[in-house]
């Protein structure tokens, strides 16, 4: 069972925009020329909007394929749950999403995308981790931690408090590992609030 509190990195949004930043300088380096970005639902979905912007790309769609069931815990194997959302025969395709773990949501979202007939297709991510399955083309950092997004934080919060609830482990020792990596006491408390109040 892994240690919530050694695990966590929680990168704030103006280094998650400046990595973005970086990761768009290497896609233009490459000569790779953007088509269609496809941002994986739901962590995909802010870095695609963003590089669609840095991009000067407005042709943005998406796919959503599903596998996480928790905090670092898996189903089996990931599903397509909804189709890339645009037509790519014939385009160039950047898919888009937060984190290589596994690899495999982003390899199967990559067949679903050739299988479509795209022309050519990449994946960007702005963090990788070793184990992945797929080595992105682009990526910003290799890192062995659980990310936290600015964007997923009180769903992280919910999911601990569910396994803990399961394991019969202390909820506040585990959310001591989320303020120690640099989210607000104030705003897990907040969280903790509002998913109390939903499961009455």
């Amino acid at each position: 069972m892994i240690s919530l509190k050694q695990e966590f990195e929680v990168p704030p949004w103006d280094q998650i925009y400046a990595m973005l930043l970086n990761l768009a300088a290497k896609i233009k380096k490459s000569g790779f020329k953007v088509d269609i970005l496809v941002g994986v639902s739901r962590g995909g979905w802010p870095p695609a909007r963003v590089l669609s912007d840095l991009l000067s790309n407005p042709n943005l769609a998406n796919v959503r394929a599903e596998f996480y069931l928790g905090v670092a815990e898996t189903k089996g194997e990931p599903t397509l749950t909804q189709p890339v959302s645009v037509e790519v025969a014939s385009k160039n395709v950047l898919i888009v999403d937060e984190v290589a773990d596994t690899g495999k949501s982003l390899k199967l979202v990559k067949e679903h995308i050739v299988e479509r007939g795209a022309k050519e297709v990449k994946v960007a991510t702005v963090y990788y981790k070793p184990w992945s399955i797929i080595k992105p083309d682009f990526y910003e950092k290799e890192t062995s931690l659980w990310i936290v997004f600015p964007w997923e934080i009180k769903e992280t919060v919910k999911k601990i408090v569910k396994k803990c609830e399961r394991d019969g482990r202390s909820i506040e020792s585990e959310l001591e590992g989320l303020v120690k990596s640099g989210i607000s006491a104030d705003l897990v408390s907040r969280f903790l609030r509002e998913i109390s109040e939903e499961e009455k």
